[in-house]
């Protein structure tokens, strides 16, 4: 059995009130993983989106979480003034059914890792108007690599689907070709 020990998790608290919707966490997210670093900016590649009604002056961020392999069973409604948002508006999960937190080109699923390297989550930072803090929590994790085998499952998975098993293998021989 796993022996348990304390994690420091980090998530991001969110207040929509202060949210103005100016999008600059979509801006430096996307260009904080864009490969090389900083070389561009692409909204469609950021751990974060901002949904926006702003004719109504509601913007609501969400950042990316967990890949789920299928997709859920709710399907509520909110009325936020008057406009109605269904629940995949404010899921933090990519899915199957939706094109959100998707890796654009190759589409795999994207979460977000809170700007690892970084003292603090770029878009925290750069957040003028307070809206998103870093908030921290202890929690009890087992020492296994159950959960690193599971985003790599996945990221195949995910190459598999797009691409084709074959075109996998044959890019897997050509990289132990350069070793």
């Amino acid at each position: 059995m796993a022996e348990k020990q304390k994690k420091i998790i980090k998530t991001l608290k969110i207040d929509v009130d202060k949210c103005n919707g100016c999008r600059a966490c979509e801006v430096i997210c996307s260009a904080f993983h864009a490969s090389p670093k900083y070389s561009s900016n692409n909204p469609a590649r950021s751990r974060i989106r901002i949904i926006r009604d702003p004719h109504r002056d509601i913007y609501v961020p969400v950042y990316a979480g967990e890949y789920t392999v299928a997709e859920c069973a709710g399907r509520d409604k909110y009325t936020i003034d008057g406009k109605e948002y269904d629940e995949c508006s404010f899921c933090r999960a990519s899915c199957p059914s939706r094109e959100e937190f998707k890796e654009p080109d190759s589409g795999l699923p994207l979460k977000c890792d809170m700007c690892e390297g970084e003292d603090e989550p770029l878009c925290v930072k750069w957040c003028l108007v307070d809206a998103l803090q870093v908030e921290e929590r202890e929690e009890d994790v087992s020492e296994d690599e159950e959960s690193e085998q599971q985003d790599l499952d996945i990221g195949l998975e995910s190459l598999a689907d797009k691409y084709g098993m074959d075109k996998i293998v044959d890019a897997l021989a050509r990289m132990n070709e350069k070793d």
